[in-house]
């Protein structure tokens, strides 16, 4: 099947070009022959020349400009719906006979249309990232169209199935991995940014670094997600320690693997939750390979810390002396000294109630979204590191804060089962005193503690 999709689809690009098909871009008339092919698509078909449509109509979407394409989503969404007649008949049926039969046939007309239409625009090599793309596309367009909304729960309820757990495959990824596949890492780093190739080579050269991506079949070289990995002695505390790349740990020696960068890579895929079980399957990889090491930790940012503080503190709400904002942002503790020791404790403090009880709207869930990644897969707070991250971004974002997420193979489910029932943060009893006398210093904050609730980064790179 392999060979014949290939040689259908070489036929079809030669088809194409010589009728020029192919050249032409964003005019109308694209959009009018993409309709049609979609129609075509949707009619009882053999299988080969079904996979020729599909080819052609995904051709056909690459070729239009933005109004084409919002053109083209708005289509799906208004004429490719569920039919509302053949609804009403089926549930009638259904309320007559109560059987599965009836039950069946309700189920598949409440399917939307355009579900269908997505299917069949998957059967041809590559399909599947085409439409990944496809909704990376319409997720830029649901901010001012929302009625487009409903389009992308089809899109979202396929690529549950299409990227189940049991599909994904992890892939070791070193300094002798493929050039393609590492010139993606660098691309779609999100956490720490991968300066040049120099850079990539201290993350994966060394034997204390290992990297881990998820890739999937229908995807070919373009991976999920990734993680970066340092084996340390002792729990690190500063992400330019381990990015700086110092003296190596022999692997027998370390007793620590760090997880310092968690990137999501295909922004068609939100929604779709991957990194629990990257982190997971990870640590069991580990564990077998290395016995000797003890805690499987983070070192991860947090995200919306600044802009948190800073609507806190101008709405009034900081009880403070003196203006801890404006003393962050001069930089004065950059080196260790006095100015350091003095803030530190009013940071790790306000870092520990923003962390546990300022939550995100009514979900009662944490605002901060990495933070929302971790404990919902069943990690602890373990400890707050400041300063962990003086680069531009870290101060921007966190001022310098980082955060130790920790995994316990033998507590992960237990965790879990506490933060996505009732919201709890499971944390150390330093961590819960340093949010209480937090508390104490906040204006209403006892009473009110997911009042304040600025947007943060919704991708949750951690």
């Amino acid at each position: 099947m392999n060979f014949l999709q290939e040689l259908l689809s070489s036929i079809g690009r030669r088809t194409r070009g010589q009728t020029g098909h192919a050249d032409k871009r964003d005019t109308p008339s694209s959009l009018a022959r993409l309709t049609s092919v979609c129609e075509t698509l949707m009619q009882p078909g053999g299988e080969a020349s079904q996979i020729l449509i599909a080819q052609e109509a995904l051709e056909r979407y690459a070729s239009l400009d933005d109004a084409g394409r919002l053109a083209f989503f708005q289509l799906l969404a208004e004429h490719y719906a569920a039919e509302p007649e053949r609804i009403h008949a089926a549930y009638a049926a259904y309320q007559e006979a109560e059987d599965n039969a009836s039950l069946a046939q309700l189920f598949a007309v409440c399917e939307p249309r355009r579900q269908h239409l997505l299917r069949r625009l998957n059967l041809c090599p590559g399909g599947t990232y085409e439409l990944v793309k496809m909704r990376a596309d319409l997720l830029g367009l649901l901010k001012a169209h929302p009625e487009l909304a409903p389009l992308d729960a089809d899109f979202a309820h396929l690529f549950a199935s299409w990227f189940n757990r049991g599909f994904l495959m992890l892939e070791s990824i070193d300094w002798n991995t493929s050039a393609a596949v590492l010139e993606k890492l660098i691309r779609y780093e999100a956490v720490h940014a991968i300066r040049d190739w120099g850079d990539l080579r201290r993350r994966l050269d060394p034997d204390d670094r290992h990297c881990y991506a998820f890739f999937h079949p229908a995807t070919g070289d373009e991976p999920l997600i990734f993680v970066e990995v340092a084996l340390c002695r002792g729990i690190p505390d500063n992400i330019q320690t381990i990015l700086e790349s110092g003296d190596e740990v022999p692997p027998q020696e370390a007793d620590t693997a760090a997880f310092y960068s968690i990137s999501n890579c295909q922004s068609g895929l939100k929604g779709i939750s991957f990194g629990n079980f990257l982190i997971k399957q990870v640590v069991q990889e580990l564990k077998r390979e290395l016995p000797n090491l003890e805690n499987f930790v983070t070192l991860s940012p947090v995200p919306g810390f600044a802009a948190w503080l800073q609507q806190t503190r101008d709405q009034g709400e900081l009880n403070l002396s003196d203006d801890l904002v404006a003393e962050l942002d001069a930089g004065h503790w950059r080196e260790p000294g006095k100015a350091r020791d003095k803030l530190a404790p009013e940071v790790r403090a306000l870092a520990a109630h923003y962390l546990i009880d300022v939550k995100r709207g009514g979900s009662g869930m944490p605002l901060d979204p990495v933070a929302r990644f971790h404990l919902g897969n069943g990690a602890s707070l373990h400890r707050l590191n400041w300063p962990g991250d003086v680069s531009e971004k870290g101060l921007k974002q966190s001022h310098a804060l980082m955060v130790n997420y920790l995994y316990e193979l033998e507590r992960i489910e237990q965790n879990h089962e506490a933060f996505s029932r009732e919201g709890s943060v499971v944390c150390t009893q330093e961590i819960r005193r340093d949010a209480k006398q937090a508390r104490g210093r906040l204006r209403g904050a006892s009473k009110n503690p997911s009042k304040t609730d600025p947007k943060s980064n919704p991708k949750a790179n951690a």
